[in-house]
């Protein structure tokens, strides 16, 4: 495997266009299926999404970067199709998005997101899951009410990486209660496709599907999201233990300070000699409020000299470059696969 010479965590891309076009097309299908929910669940939705505050006044948030929708319409033009048909389709895939990261809050019991308070810390751990659950449904709703050719087949793939969404989701919390030393680095790169990059693949296949796409196509579309989302988990996971808090938004080392069994510790404790042998007997149960910056910074030490960061960086960059040869399998004219590819460079370049 190749080393990246720097590292990724601090390579600054600037946001393809492709972004900004997405936002403004997807941006009133979303508005338009959180404005048909219950009062009740709207004005959780609408606090989630950066769109109202918590007293219900209007708020300038943003409602994320769209990078999902944007694969979505991207994958759809690069296969000589009208993005605009597939707007419905790509809302869908946020709206799915969206109800992972509040239940994701719940469980992980992160208090902010996007630099606000999360949608549990304000109005309850019941009221987050629920919207969760309602954006779900209105997901599926979207696509079962479009008229699109592709859209019952788009229906039953969203529907399917739900399911594997889930699975992904129970297997991490199930890593989480486990001794670090017995987690596998195959099923913990099992767990971070299901959980990432099943999403990031069914919206590329999503596109491929509402373009006309035949099914080697969709299949090929599908491996390059997947591939895409490992590569970001991977840079995801460096930048939860060596990522700036100024940018990240969270507290320097915070991946750490729970023992979450990320990507760089598992390529780490797996790595054996001594160096590994050091991060195990740091790597036991956390201490919450107890570990000061220099006790996390002892430890993220550890895994970076039993080889965690090099390998997460290196093996980012395989991910990337399996990507690019999916990619090439499913848009045979290069230039017109520039959109997804400059998506996928720039999501795993951030990483967040």
């Amino acid at each position: 495997m190749t080393q990246t010479t720097e590292p990724p965590v601090t390579t600054e891309s600037a946001e393809p266009t492709a972004l900004a076009q997405a936002r403004t097309s997807v941006d009133p299908e979303l508005r338009r299926a959180v404005d048909a929910l219950p009062a009740s669940i709207r004005r959780v939705a609408r606090h989630h999404f950066g769109w109202e505050h918590a007293d219900g006044t209007p708020a300038t948030g943003n409602a994320g970067k769209a990078v999902r929708p944007a694969l979505v319409l991207a994958a759809a033009r690069a296969l000589g199709g009208e993005p605009g048909q597939a707007v419905r389709a790509a809302a869908a895939v946020e709206l799915t998005h969206n109800f992972t990261l509040l239940h994701d809050d719940v469980i992980d019991r992160d208090a902010t997101r996007r630099h606000r308070p999360t949608a549990w810390t304000v109005f309850g751990d019941a009221d987050a899951i629920l919207t969760g659950d309602a954006l779900q449904a209105q997901a599926q709703l979207l696509l079962a009410e479009d008229p699109h050719p592709a859209a019952p087949a788009a229906v039953a793939r969203l529907a399917a990486c739900v399911v594997e969404l889930c699975a992904g989701q129970v297997a991490d919390v199930a890593l989480e209660g486990r001794d670090p030393r017995e987690v596998t680095l195959p099923e913990t790169l099992a767990m971070a496709e299901a959980k990432t990059g099943a999403l990031l693949g069914c919206a590329c296949a999503l596109g491929g599907l509402y373009a006309g796409a035949d099914a080697a196509q969709v299949a090929a579309l599908d491996a390059f999201g997947r591939a895409a989302g490992l590569a970001f988990q991977l840079i995801d996971d460096v930048i939860g233990i060596w990522g700036d808090p100024a940018r990240t938004g969270k507290p320097a080392g915070a991946d750490l300070a729970v023992r979450k069994k990320s990507l760089p510790v598992v390529a780490a404790l797996a790595s054996g000699g001594p160096a590994a042998d050091e991060l195990a007997a740091l790597y036991g149960p956390p201490g919450p409020g107890k570990e000061g910056p220099a006790e996390l910074e002892a430890i993220a030490l550890a895994v970076e000299r039993a080889g965690g960061r090099d390998w997460a960086q290196a093996q980012a960059a395989d991910q990337m470059a399996r990507a690019v040869d999916e990619l090439a399998r499913a848009v045979p004219v290069p230039q017109s696969a520039d959109g997804l590819l400059s998506l996928a460079e720039f999501v795993t370049r951030r990483g967040h």
